[in-house]
């Protein structure tokens, strides 16, 4: 991971959670907190620091006698969140040599905004994939949600050049999460990271959004060669091949790029509008500098701020 200076970006929820104090997410639950749930009179019990002495004075005088007033607030909640990583042969293009958009030098920045970004908020990090030996045992590697330490067992794991996970992997790592309830309760981040070229079904989707977890797909792709392709006359391209790295030319006529184009637009206009068909807010990552990256996330979490401000 890069020791670029990292602009972190909050983590904006869809809805109020309900989780572990002293965080920065706020809760539909009373407590500690800064954002003002209501008000109402004083009870036995109540500490007097919580008394409103403006709003006391006021209700005093209306009644003519002596009013308390306490003003609750809503908790703040420690935010869990897991990355959970695609990688699957395809991920592994392309060597950072190369001129085109290096996948795991993407997804080691797209990880790294996202830790940097959670640890910021106080919250608590874990990490998922199936590659390696996990997935030769038929298990993933898992961390699950902890403190500080997570970011460097993080970068550690994104070190290692393993990408021969199954291409069912993240529907895999869906699964998976769902029966980590007590590490994962409602209102956890699950950031999906992967080239979504092999996604997942739609149900895999809809009983992760059902387990009220706020899912978000980061999409990297290639902006040139994945999510469009270039204008060329008949030329000779190179691709390499998933999984052996060899590099094979291919002639590419005019007319075959221009539909090459269309089909790969398509293909990114229907995934995102799937994603957001089940309710999903995903973002498309097309770099592997860390502050293109963090302006991507940045500008993802206003946008959630607008909607939820609409909401109101």
């Amino acid at each position: 991971m890069s020791e670029t200076p990292r602009r972190t970006f909050p983590l904006v929820p869809r809805w109020r959670v309900a989780g572990i104090p002293f965080g920065e997410q706020r809760s539909l639950r009373r407590g500690p907190g800064s954002d003002v749930a209501g008000s109402r009179e004083y009870g036995p019990g109540d500490p007097v620091s919580k008394i409103d002495w403006y709003a006391s004075a006021r209700l005093s005088s209306a009644r003519g006698g002596d009013v308390f007033v306490v003003r609750e607030k809503y908790a703040e909640e420690a935010p869990r969140v897991v990355v959970l990583c695609d990688r699957r042969p395809a991920m592994e293009l392309y060597p950072s040599e190369f001129p085109w958009l290096s996948k795991p030098a993407a997804v080691s920045a797209v990880a790294d905004a996202i830790v940097v970004s959670a640890l910021a908020a106080r919250g608590e990090i874990g990490y998922l994939d199936f590659a390696g030996s996990a997935q030769r045992e038929g298990a993933p590697f898992w961390l699950p949600p902890r403190s500080r330490r997570r970011r460097w067992e993080v970068e550690e794991r994104l070190a290692k050049l393993e990408f021969d996970a199954p291409e069912d992997n993240i529907e895999r790592g869906l699964d998976h999460l769902a029966r980590l309830r007590a590490d994962l309760p409602s209102g956890s981040f699950v950031f999906v990271v992967s080239d979504f070229l092999s996604p997942p079904r739609l149900d895999a989707w809809l009983h992760a959004r059902s387990l009220r977890w706020d899912v978000v797909p980061v999409i990297v792709q290639d902006p040139v060669w994945e999510q469009s392709f270039p204008e060329l006359a008949s030329v000779t391209v190179p691709f390499a091949e998933p999984g052996t790295g060899r590099v094979v030319t291919v002639r590419v006529s005019a007319s075959e790029a221009r539909a090459r184009r269309a089909e790969h637009e398509t293909r990114l206009g229907r995934l995102l509008a799937e994603l957001r068909g089940v309710g999903l807010d995903p973002l498309v990552v097309g770099t592997s500098d860390p502050l293109a990256v963090d302006r991507e996330f940045l500008a993802w979490a206003e946008l959630r701020r607008q909607v939820r401000r609409r909401a109101r």
